[in-house]
């Protein structure tokens, strides 16, 4: 993924604007990814620093440097890049520098010191020889890394994850993010709202004329956790661009001054086929725990949205059913308050069905808020959700 450090862009009237295409700087670009993707191929089995130098050595000017450097970021991204030796570097070296530090010492004119005999020391300890012992010195260094496969990754495709890349890392320094999308089915539209979920983001979403309003927040709202949330946040970009219409506009904080800055985006495509919805790791083994216990409770992956208008809506993450009795689990995660509050009034207002909303301790939110609701319910968790503890809110909350 690009840095926001490689967008090529501008900031004009407060507001960014991705720089276009024009035909030479297209047809440049495809050179430049031709030849950087043949050395790539090239080099399989050499070093990270030895693949640098070889893409530094094609001329590129001055204009053309941030998009070289995204070109090749985007490669190095795409390749299988590891050590190939066993050996603990970090202890390597303190071996191998102590045992010559105390060979410096005692080495006198008519017996110099010797580098070769102190890595043979080292390597009889270690049951290993010197050229493995010299070769293992520096190899946990990221320059050190051999690239151990590569491809297939065509130019066509590498442009593609360019284009893609620019956005994306215009997220990373997002503040807020809104996402007015059109698609030609509910499915579609709960396939995207579950890849939400699945990143664990943000959001506040209504209903509108021609479709949804998605509010995400993004990074730069937040005061811890940036780096992650930011990630999740741009790796949910692909989702929305399945839509069939797409309308983003984005608050920034940009550049080294995190000045505020505006940012348009706009895409025409075709949702895809929907998928069975997904979910995150805590999720689904919450799910295959209480469907193990046998008990009259079966969870399964949620396909409903339920609306409250005016208010927005919840995308339940699993539905527990039991006969005819059917309540939905919403997990909240940790990233906001205001996420929870804002479910506590959908609560307070009447939700169309009954609802257990799990929260992460770490938001410091009682379960006493829902106490008197009669269709929702607050479990608040440390750590990991308890199968019996949410079976027990479960019934209770069925029986309200």
């Amino acid at each position: 993924m690009l840095t926001p450090e490689l967008v090529r862009c501008r900031v004009h009237q407060g507001a960014l604007e991705l720089t276009r295409w024009s035909a030479k700087t297209k047809e440049r670009a495809k050179t430049l990814a031709s030849e950087y993707l043949a050395l790539a191929e090239a080099h399989v089995g050499k070093t990270r620093d030895e693949l640098r130098q070889e893409w530094l050595l094609i001329p590129v000017a001055p204009a053309e440097r941030r998009l070289a450097d995204g070109l090749m970021k985007l490669i190095e991204d795409a390749g299988d890049f590891g050590s190939q030796i066993d050996l603990p570097a970090a202890e390597l070296r303190r071996e191998v520098f102590l045992e010559a530090s105390q060979r410096r010492r005692v080495a006198a004119p008519d017996a110099p010191f010797d580098r070769e005999r102190a890595l043979a020391v080292v390597a009889e300890r270690y049951q290993t020889t010197s050229d493995r012992i010299e070769a293992a010195l520096y190899a946990d260094l990221k320059g050190a890394e051999r690239l151990r496969a590569f491809g297939p990754l065509s130019t066509v495709e590498l442009l593609d994850r360019y284009e893609l890349g620019q956005v994306q890392a215009v997220f990373l320094r997002a503040v807020e993010v809104l996402a007015d999308v059109r698609c030609s089915s509910p499915l579609a539209y709960r396939q995207l709202f579950n890849k939400l979920k699945f990143r664990q983001l943000l959001y506040h979403i209504e209903a509108t004329a021609k479709g949804y309003r998605i509010r995400l927040d993004g990074p730069f709202s937040l005061f811890e956790s940036v780096t992650k949330y930011g990630l999740q946040l741009a790796l949910m970009l692909p989702g929305l661009l399945e839509c069939d219409e797409l309308e983003l506009e984005a608050r920034l904080r940009w550049g080294k001054q995190r000045s505020p800055v505006s940012f348009k985006y706009s895409h025409r495509g075709h949702a895809a086929g929907a998928a069975p919805p997904a979910l995150s790791d805590d999720v689904e083994r919450l799910r295959l725990a209480i469907n193990e216990k046998g008990g009259g409770w079966r969870a399964s992956a949620c396909g409903d949205i339920l609306d409250l208008p005016g208010l927005g809506v919840c995308i339940p993450d699993l539905v527990f059913e039991n006969g005819k009795r059917r309540v939905y689990l919403e997990v909240m995660g940790y990233w906001s308050r205001d996420a929870v509050w804002r479910r506590v009034e959908m609560a307070q207002r009447g939700l169309p069905a009954p609802v257990l909303f799990a929260v992460s301790s770490r938001l410091r939110v009682s379960e006493a808020v829902l106490e008197e609701s009669e269709h929702a319910a607050l479990y608040v968790y440390k750590g990991s959700m308890s199968p019996s503890q949410v079976l027990k809110r479960i019934a209770l909350l069925a029986k309200r």
